[in-house]
């Protein structure tokens, strides 16, 4: 007779089976297969050579072109994460306070989320034009007779790309600072803290794994960005999802956007990998300072 530890074991590995299967079939076997065309070569012609290759790779890096839009895609991932992070912040405490206002909040940060990321990116190109509504009100506020225009440049990608993945570091931000004692915040405040220190020396420390939630998500998803990039920075302000998208379906240069694709889950990885080691460390760091 099979004993009770042995069958609960059994039932939860066959509980897991499912989800394990669909990770192989839509995650590992498509990774594997964007690696598998990544180390072919291609003719001239646009036909595909079989056999193992690293030139595609040594590409990447040699031509000063893919190499900046590289170092360019990780920047606007991390300039996208960090402001983020500082208008996050306050949005995540008015949540996590609850109440009227931090409802209204959660609605204003979660309502765009129901717009088509197409939609947002067009409206913000409409804003940001030589002609749109933010040079209209720069030029009759006085503030600027000539402003420059912010469409297709690094700032018109930033901008709508914070707007639109701002909420996936206010609602994890919000979760972690929900999760804080008030009695904590309390007691600081009891001792003279004022609400800096409380924020600095509380509410920062205790909501740092949920802040390096939101910074991978972030950075992960600008960096993997297509959409956003293409409207608002065209070809003057790629980033490596635009550069994909050539490659494969302009160029039909199916190994060497395999390549480009590969490098980029490569770079997210580990970026994401120093986002929760650090988060880790830090944590461990701020505990031990206040257990002293």
């Amino acid at each position: 007779m099979m004993s009770r530890a042995r069958a609960d074991s059994l039932s939860g590995a066959l509980l897991v089976l499912p989800a394990i299967g669909f990770l192989l079939v839509f995650f590992l076997a498509p990774n594997l297969l964007l690696v598998g065309y990544s180390v072919i070569a291609r003719m001239e012609a646009g036909v595909m050579q079989y056999g193992l290759t690293f030139d595609n790779y040594v590409r990447a890096f040699s031509v000063d072109l893919y190499w900046l839009v590289l170092v360019r895609t990780v920047r606007m991932g991390l300039m996208a994460a960090l402001v983020s992070a500082a208008i996050a912040y306050p949005l995540a405490i008015a949540i996590a306070q609850g109440g009227l206002f931090g409802r209204v909040v959660t609605l204003v940060v979660v309502t765009p989320l129901l717009v088509n990321v197409v939609i947002r990116s067009y409206a913000w190109s409409q804003l940001l034009s030589r002609q749109g509504a933010l040079n209209w009100a720069l030029t009759n506020l006085g503030i600027a007779e000539n402003p420059p225009q912010l469409l297709y440049t690094e700032w018109a990608v930033l901008i709508a790309s914070v707007h639109v993945f701002l909420p996936f570091i206010v609602l994890p931000l919000a979760a972690a600072i929900g999760a804080i004692a008030p009695e904590i915040g309390q007691a600081a405040r009891m001792a003279g803290a004022n609400r800096v220190r409380v924020f600095l020396r509380v509410i920062l420390p205790l909501s740092v794994p949920g802040l390096a939630v939101g910074l991978s998500l972030v950075f992960s998803l600008t960096a993997a960005a297509y959409v956003t990039p293409q409207i608002l920075g065209g070809n003057f302000s790629p980033l490596i999802g635009t550069l994909i998208h050539q490659q494969v379906l302009a160029l039909n240069d199916w190994p060497f956007g395999a390549a480009l694709a590969s490098l980029l889950i490569v770079l997210v990885l580990s970026i994401n990998l120093v986002f929760l080691r650090g988060a880790e460390r830090l944590t461990r760091r701020w505990t031990a300072g206040a257990g002293n």
